[in-house]
């Protein structure tokens, strides 16, 4: 499912121009991925866009609002079981800069949950992050972008 997310936001940037779903999974399905794969993504996708637009919305920003409060959020045994604690390190770090607003943090855990599989990686838990961002049309920023698609295990130190 992942390698499937991972094709959609490299090859359809903006939301806009991602094909409808049918068009979507022909072409998913030409290239050659498992159906079982594809059939899981885009019910994820069309999860994720239903989602998305019950969101609400700041009227003059046209994004997310952000939270005025600062909260805490308290991990369920099937979230901690879902996501390690560098996992929720990170998603902690991005709500604590602005980048990630409580209402999208509450999104991404929620996608999170509804992925297959235990516990996530790190990358697959950056690239559902990502794929709210997509869902929600918003960009990050670059700092924000470089962070969540860059592979650590590859990495030199200097």
């Amino acid at each position: 499912m992942f390698e499937v997310l991972a094709f959609v936001y490299d090859n359809y940037l903006d939301l806009d121009a991602c094909p409808e779903l049918p068009v979507l999974h022909r072409t998913l399905h030409t290239l050659g991925f498992a159906p079982r794969e594809v059939e899981t993504a885009l019910l994820w996708l069309e999860d994720l866009k239903s989602a998305a637009n019950r969101l609400p919305m700041h009227p003059v920003a046209e994004k997310p609002a952000l939270s005025s409060t600062a909260a805490m959020r308290a991990l369920t045994k099937a979230e901690l079981a879902r996501i390690d604690v560098a996992g929720w390190g990170f998603l902690a770090f991005l709500t604590s800069i602005g980048s990630l607003a409580d209402n999208e943090l509450e999104l991404v855990m929620e996608r999170a949950m509804a992925t297959p599989g235990e516990p996530l990686s790190l990358n697959d838990l950056k690239l559902i992050v990502l794929m709210v961002f997509w869902g929600l049309a918003r960009e990050p920023d670059a700092l924000v972008l470089d962070e969540l698609c860059d592979d650590h295990t590859h990495r030199l130190l200097n």
